[in-house]
């Protein structure tokens, strides 16, 4: 059967993709390199980025399923599966191969156990300060990944599996929640080490972390068993976007002024999983200014955003380090310009040798999510 697909770049996506990764890689800027406010509080703040990203996955993976699931080529796990470890495994392990194969390239960090790696669990009781600490965003996603096709799968078994989905992310979502409260007043309050068992148990754990997974599967699941409330949500797309600029600003705020707190780490990261969910809906929506604006570069940030995230850190830690042999400051402006070019272009150099030759095959051999391939339209 012949298959033809043809991808659908929505440049709203592409901007908050890259708004994203750029977050990310300034704070692990500020927070491994410079040790410094470098970038105020952008830098300080930075790590919603990996935020974001959750919530623009669990949008569109959740929709990949939910289409495939209501479309009369139905939809193959084994497929699903396939095109998603083609996407994320091959520069994953180029770059876990650096870690383990090169000491120079980890530094002094130590290394977990390569099944941990392997496996996608080194997110599970992370200590801080391990090599390649990052990927416990990774690990999470692919934890995520994994499970809820199947329950989707599982869920359409049943009459009533709409209503069932949305009872069922209501209730991760208090239960996230209540297990951040929980660990928060049995590990963080009064303890001398605070911030070391708020990372540990809290930041990096999967079930305190899916809040923006959840949101972005909500939306998901609106926009394809509730197309006449996506359409009404849709035709606001400015309002909406406003709106979550709102929701996100007062979020950040509220992190900067108490970051490890009792509220802000129970109800915080709800609150910023309302944000970017506002903003995916502007994002998308028809004659909204997000999803019209075309910021330079932006595409290309977007395009190479997963592999700029696994590599930058440490070439970034590297090359400050050989800047700094040369008499440049980690907070000059050659060094930072220097270290954020390294990151895309080594970033792009992944991208292009490793990732584009695999998505070449994914697209050769498992070209969609469909049981029974047609031609099909992908937003990505």
């Amino acid at each position: 059967m012949q298959h033809a697909t043809s991808t659908i770049r929505v440049h709203g996506l592409d901007t908050l993709r890259a708004l994203a990764v750029t977050l990310v890689v300034l704070h692990h800027y500020v927070l491994f390199v410079s040790h410094a406010p470098t970038f105020g509080w952008i830098g300080d703040v930075g790590w919603v980025g990996v935020d974001l990203f959750f919530a623009l996955s669990g949008y569109l993976i959740g929709n990949q399923i939910f289409a495939a699931m209501k479309s009369p080529g139905g939809f193959s796990l084994r497929h699903f599966y396939a095109r998603r470890l083609l996407r994320t495994l091959p520069n994953y392990w180029v770059v876990l191969a650096l870690y383990f194969l090169w000491p120079a390239f980890r530094g002094q960090s130590p290394l977990l156990p390569l099944l941990e790696y392997l496996s996608f669990i080194q997110n599970i009781g992370l200590e801080p300060g391990s090599a390649f600490s990052h990927s416990w965003s990774l690990a999470i996603e692919e934890q995520f990944y994994l499970v809820l096709p199947a329950l989707a799968l599982l869920g359409a078994a049943f009459k009533g599996s709409v209503r069932l989905a949305w009872v069922a992310i209501a209730l991760a979502f208090v239960a996230g929640m209540l297990v951040r409260a929980d660990l928060w007043q049995e590990l963080v309050e009064g303890r001398n080490y605070k911030l070391y068992y708020y990372f540990k148990f809290i930041y990096y754990s999967s079930l305190c972390r899916v809040d923006e997974l959840l949101a972005g599967v909500a939306l998901a699941l609106l926009r394809n068993h509730h197309p006449g409330a996506w359409r009404a949500l849709t035709r606001h797309g400015n309002l909406v976007g406003l709106a979550g600029l709102v929701v996100c600003g007062a979020t950040f705020w509220w992190f900067l002024a108490d970051r490890y707190g009792f509220f802000v780490t129970v109800y915080g990261f709800p609150l910023l999983a309302l944000g970017f969910s506002l903003l995916i809906v502007s994002a998308v929506a028809e004659g909204s200014l997000l999803r019209s604006l075309r910021v330079p570069g932006a595409g290309a940030l977007a395009l190479w955003s997963y592999a700029i995230y696994l590599l930058h850190k440490q070439v970034c830690v590297l090359g400050a380090k050989w800047m700094a042999g040369q008499g440049y400051g980690t907070e000059s402006l050659e060094t930072i310009v220097a270290m954020l070019a390294l990151s895309v272009g080594t970033g792009w150099l992944l991208y292009k040798l490793v990732e584009t030759p695999f998505m070449w095959l994914r697209e050769r051999y498992v070209p969609s999510n469909a049981l029974y391939p047609a031609s099909a339209h992908r937003i990505v």
